[in-house]
């Protein structure tokens, strides 16, 4: 059984300068032009890194201590969600100030077993005003390997709706994107650990890449997203056709091959 008694991490902040290249560089990986002194919502996540030493990682990747990190033996990660609002946004050239605190944490049962869902709150403020709060949410689960899924399928998803936008994640974003995020995860670049030891399908699409995919399609629209949430349904593998679908009313999605809709959002 799960056993996060006495685990109540205490608040950090950080403090960073806002640069201009971090949003470059994922302009760059989205085939976009850079957004300017702006960022858009949810590419803070290329800001406020964390970057542990290499002996300090565990056998996933991930390091094997942190503030936010469950006292959970062999435990596995997923990005399940979160939620952003944005009162204003931040801007290259802004000194940013983020507080990050434990929200909740819950123990449920899933197809796989006990589950530990942790939710983060991160708090971003400019000269002592808060400017947006995030929070994610993340699940953790102890134990060995789940199930690896049957068979992956790699038709393309046939589609309807106002916004669409196909990709397909190949090895050289995933690698592209973790480098960016300073993500460490396995899943994300081999293969065999993602096969073998996470009971995956294939390299995993990063979850906040997806949002980010989800995002591009107000942001392309030129509509101004002031908050948003979004939840992962699914994995999507590397290599699997897959279509970011919404539409004007705020309804946000990645269908995946199979009818399989992998992530929902909505904003507003």
């Amino acid at each position: 059984m799960i056993d996060i008694a006495g685990w109540a991490p205490e608040p950090r902040e950080t403090v960073e300068v806002i640069g201009a290249a971090p949003s470059a560089a994922l302009a760059g990986v989205l085939d976009v032009e850079p957004p300017g002194e702006e960022l858009p919502p949810l590419w803070q996540w290329l800001h406020f890194l964390e970057r542990p030493a290499r002996r300090e990682l565990g056998a996933d990747g991930h390091p094997r201590e942190g503030r936010f990190l469950p006292p959970i033996p062999d435990r596995s990660r997923m990005f399940a969600g979160g939620r952003f609002r944005v009162h204003e946004p931040l801007r290259v050239g802004d000194a940013v100030t983020r507080r990050d605190e434990l929200a909740s944490t819950a123990v449920k049962n899933g197809r796989s077993g006990e589950m530990l869902f942790v939710t983060v709150r991160h708090t971003f403020l400019r000269g002592g005003v808060e400017i947006a709060v995030e929070e994610q949410d993340l699940v953790y689960r102890s134990g060995g390997a789940a199930s690896r899924p049957a068979e992956v399928s790699f038709e393309a998803p046939q589609v309807k709706a106002p916004w669409t936008l196909p990709m397909a994640a190949d090895p050289v974003l995933l690698f592209r994107f973790s480098a960016l995020t300073y993500n460490a995860h396995r899943i994300h670049y081999d293969e065999t650990y993602a096969t073998e030891v996470e009971g995956h399908g294939g390299l995993v699409v990063h979850g906040p890449l997806l949002a980010i995919l989800c995002l591009e399609l107000p942001r392309r629209a030129g509509l101004k997203v002031t908050e948003l949430s979004f939840r992962a349904r699914r994995p999507v593998y590397a290599r699997q056709p897959f279509v970011a679908a919404g539409s004007p009313d705020g309804k946000l999605s990645i269908e995946a091959p199979g009818g399989a809709t992998a992530m929902t959002a909505a904003f507003a």
